[in-house]
């Protein structure tokens, strides 16, 4: 079994659900704009799609785990994918760019203290790392956004704490886009679909990493412009912690 994969079977997820994440409609209406959604979300339409979302994924018998946290934890807490990254050899806790975002790591932490999941480090000091900037393109091949969520400091502290679980590391410089208020991601111009497949959004996409991707015979299938625009900038809207 390995944890070094985007598109190997799934059988075990860490989750947020939107009741916890967003706690309230009252939550909802006071930390929107702060931590810059485009517009208020519906709590419980979100609370449906999630527990549909969840039946399908007991359907295929993935163990689904669930994130705790108390009100300290803000909306976006829902993308767990993002505080910690995930090896092999156990976890790896971010330290988010987003400020806001800072107290997730130690949930993280916690949690995964009570499941018994090794905890291999941290990024500390000025490192900033976050998990939607952090794509495995095969077992022993690590990308990794650097911008405005994580830096050259955050890549390097990762490279060491992943030690040879990652043969390789490949560090993808990221475009200005919308600037650094705005969130944006590695996985907002690349999802893997299967392992010679992904979804991109060319236009933001360094030439050489495009040319990598393409060397190594995965295939392409692009997002028109105005699809793009609708998913607000990014080719992934959700990507859970995957394990």
């Amino acid at each position: 079994m390995t944890c070094q994969s985007e598109v190997g079977t799934l059988r075990r997820v860490l989750v947020r659900h939107p009741r916890d994440a967003f706690q309230s409609q009252v939550v909802i209406d006071r930390q929107w704009r702060e931590f810059g959604f485009t517009e208020p979300p519906d709590l419980d339409r979100a609370a449906s799609e999630f527990e549909r979302f969840e039946t399908v994924l007991q359907r295929f018998r993935v163990r689904v785990e669930h994130l705790p946290g108390g009100p300290d934890l803000g909306l976006d807490s829902l993308y767990t994918r993002d505080a910690s990254v995930i090896c092999n050899r156990g976890a790896i806790l971010c330290r988010m760019g987003k400020l806001l975002r800072r107290p997730e790591t130690k949930a993280h932490e916690t949690f995964f203290q009570s499941l018994g999941i090794p905890i291999l480090g941290g990024i500390t000091g000025a490192g900033l790392l976050e998990g939607g900037d952090v794509v495995w393109l095969d077992r022993e091949t690590l990308a990794v956004g650097c911008g405005y969520r994580s830096n050259l400091e955050g890549i390097r502290q990762l490279r060491r704490l992943l030690g040879d679980d990652a043969r390789k590391l490949i560090v993808v410089p990221l475009p200005h886009w919308r600037g650094p208020a705005d969130v944006f991601h590695l996985m907002s111009i690349i999802s893997l679909i299967d392992r010679d497949l992904a979804l991109v959004y060319s236009p933001l996409m360094p030439v050489p990493f495009r040319n990598d991707l393409l060397s190594r015979s995965i295939e392409l299938v692009e997002v028109p412009d105005d699809e793009f625009e609708t998913l607000g900038g990014n080719v992934l809207a959700v990507a859970p912690r995957t394990c």
